[in-house]
Order: structure tokens, then C-alpha cells, then sequence
């Protein structure tokens, strides 16, 4: 089963030795699922969640361009499986040629799919063996202050104060210090 999830913010986990690897939470069947990302998926991420334009255009940006002008639009993106600490995706997407509806999937990270997701305003889901493996309660995660964390308040997660190991690779699974 597919969860609709939600992007709850980006941010740099915080491990003990300091700031750590940008990461994306995403908040679906009540848990929080933290993915690790590159430094420019997280700028790109940023940018959409704020809704402003780069100089240029980045490569998300150049991608929906690109389909559109080709007729075609994405459907959702999946976050489908979670193998080895890796996350896994794909990008639901739809044409029309000649009045015929042709369907298309493509494989991505799921920081590309974030990413595109959030510039075109289309669902993210998370499947349930991703959920189970990977998603953690809120209260969970830590804030480095000991002030409370209303997790149902939007403007009080921060995921700046995530405490989490040193990722190697963005879109792999890491733990968090809890």
C-alpha cells in the first residue's frame, strides 16, 4: 500500500561532530522518513519549497520544462523500495499522442523525484515496506535545545536540529542518534 506523503522541510542532519549531510523529511502514515541528499538537491529542494526562481535554470527546472513542451506531464512520484540503505524511485508520467493516453515510468532518486515533485505540485507517496524500514516516530527526533518540539506544528520542526550519524551517500538510510 502507497502513502500520500508530505515534505516537512530540509534541512542538515547534526551529528556529533557537528553539521552533517543535508536531509529531506517527509512525513507519510504518521511517521517522519529522513533521506539524505546532496548539498545541490537540497539548494534545488529549497528553492521550490520557497517558491523562487534561480538566475538559471536548474536542471529540474530544464527537465519539466522539457516535458511539458513535449506534451507530457508527471503524474506522482514513488518512493518505492529501500534496499541495502539505499532509497529507490520512480516518476509516474503521462502523454498524449494523436488523443491516446501513453504512460510512462521512470527510475530516479528520490531527491530528483522531490525535487520535480515539488516544482510541479504533484503527490509524493511512500510505500509501506519503506514506512516500516525507514520511518521513525516524531518525537524521535531530538532537538539539540531541550526545549519541547510540537511535531503537528510545521513552523517548530526544524530539520536543522536533527541529530544523525555521518552519511557517505545522499539518498541512503542513516541512523539517527535517539
Amino acid at each position: 500500500m502507497e502513502h500520500q506523503a508530505t515534505i516537512e522541510g530540509v534541512g542538515v542532519g547534526v551529528g556529533d561532530d557537528g553539521a552533517g549531510a543535508p536531509v529531506v523529511l517527509l512525513r507519510a502514515r504518521e511517521q517522519l522518513v529522513p533521506i539524505f541528499v546532496s548539498g545541490d538537491q537540497a539548494q534545488s529542494m529549497q528553492l521550490a519549497i520557497e517558491s523562487e526562481p534561480f538566475e538559471r535554470p536548474l536542471t529540474h527546472d530544464l527537465l519539466i520544462e522539457m516535458i511539458s513542451e513535449f506534451g507530457a506531464a508527471i503524474d506522482r512520484v514513488r518512493i518505492d523500495d529501500l534496499s541495502d540503505g539505499t532509497f529507490y524511485a520512480k516518476i509516474d508520467a503521462e502523454q498524449y499522442v494523436d488523443g491516446s493516453r501513453k504512460n510512462a515510468v521512470f527510475d530516479a532518486r528520490p531527491s530528483d523525484g522531490i525535487a520535480i515533485a515539488l516544482r510541479e505540485d504533484c503527490p509524493v507517496v511512500v510505500s509501506d515496506e519503506v514506512i516500516d524500514e525507514a520511518g521513525r516516530p516524531p518525537e524521535a527526533f531530538e532537538p539539540d535545545n531541550e526545549q519541547d518540539l510540537d511535531v503537528d506544528d510545521p513552523d517548530a520542526l526544524d530539520p536543522s536540529d536533527l541529530r544523525a550519524d555521518d552519511p557517505e551517500d545522499p539518498d541512503e538510510r542513516d541512523e539517527f542518534d535517539f
